[in-house]
């Protein structure tokens, strides 16, 4: 079978070796008789399991025992809930950077459960953009400073994180793990799997255990940081073939080497960004001190040129390259397991498309 080269937002590409190791085991997992889809998440097969994708991601990130690893449900959309119950307490105020669609989606849960102030706002500017750290209007004393580190839609990325007095909150779904970053600047970092870490239905949440101990002890057990830490991730039946998953790709990522990881992505990005500047037809849609290694977002001249041009790239096998339906226009999702090999090909087919149709 010839694979598509998938620039999905997400759920995304998979290393192909993660899933031909999951479809040899997914019958029998290591001669047990039993698929890990069926089996017990208190038994020894799946404890290994879990605890090789903790501490993959220990390892990745470089994480102290200061740090708790957690793999929780209802992606990141449940951590916008979650954050503000947990390290929002009454009379307090929490900063939130808004740049694109995820951060006002965050927002907007935040705003729910108690104050918040926006220390910058750029989510409708165009070219979009993040922010400069010198931009953000940040509160005395605010319980934390929320921000997302590369939006999806808008292909928007922040380069360097700022530094607040007050603890740094970021969703990372999009691309952790792409690039180096200190994570130990943050107190609290979720990332939805979908995209560089495995498949939906199991999302990472890194937590200083010294700020999940403050929680209130009237928040419900199964939206208490605490809750998961004092179970070791087994208060409930966790997303176990979801972890399985994560599991063999932090193997994988950890054999390709971060640093390695970190290059290809660059690589990858910079030969799309190129073209795009090369052209007169393509325009890039993100400020390019802010393009997105992980999103690389462009428009053509006309709507109906972009949906020409989506309908050829998948019959020659480029696959998802729609925008999202809020902005439209074209994306190229091209996370850590997408291939150097995909991006190549659809350069060439921008180049031919350009010649046929500029």
């Amino acid at each position: 079978m010839a694979r598509a080269f998938n620039f999905c937002a997400g759920p995304a590409i998979l290393p192909l070796e993660v899933l031909q190791q999951a479809q040899a085991e997914l019958v029998d997992y290591q001669g047990t008789g039993m698929s890990i889809l069926e089996m017990s998440h208190r038994g020894k097969q799946y404890d290994a399991v879990h605890q090789e994708a903790t501490a993959n991601i220990r390892e990745l990130m470089n994480l102290s025992d200061d740090y708790a690893v957690l793999f929780l449900q209802g992606g990141a959309s449940l951590q916008f809930a979650m954050v503000p119950m947990n390290f929002l307490p009454p009379g307090a105020t929490a900063d939130y950077v808004n740049a694109g669609s995820w951060g006002s989606a965050a927002i907007k849960q935040a705003r729910l459960l108690g104050n918040v102030t926006v220390a910058a706002d750029c989510e409708k500017e165009i070219p979009t953009r993040v922010p400069d750290a010198a931009e953000l209007k940040l509160t005395p004393g605010a319980a934390y400073l929320h921000l997302t580190s590369n939006e999806t839609i808008s292909g928007a990325q922040w380069k360097a994180f700022p530094k607040p007095a007050a603890p740094l909150v970021c969703d990372m779904s999009s691309d952790i793990l792409s690039r180096p970053v200190d994570y130990r600047q943050f107190a609290l970092i979720y990332a939805g799997a979908q995209k560089n870490l495995g498949p939906s239905g199991v999302t990472l949440v890194i937590v200083r255990k010294d700020l999940a101990e403050k929680a209130a002890k009237t928040i419900p057990a199964m939206l208490r940081y605490q809750t998961h830490i004092e179970a070791e991730g087994m208060y409930n039946t966790p997303p176990c073939y979801s972890v399985y998953i994560l599991a063999l790709t932090t193997r994988w990522l950890k054999k390709f080497g971060p640093a390695n990881m970190f290059q290809r992505n660059r690589d990858k990005a910079q030969l799309l960004y190129h073209t795009i500047d090369a052209s007169g037809f393509y325009r890039g849609t993100a400020k390019k001190e802010c393009r997105s290694d992980m999103n690389v977002t462009f428009r053509l001249p006309t709507a109906e040129l972009e949906e020409r041009f989506c309908a050829e790239a998948t019959k020659a096998g480029l696959s998802q390259l729609k925008g999202h339906r809020s902005v439209g226009g074209v994306r190229a999702s091209i996370y850590n397991a997408f291939p150097v090999e995909g991006v190549q090909a659809l350069v060439a087919f921008m180049k031919e498309f350009e010649k046929r149709n500029g």
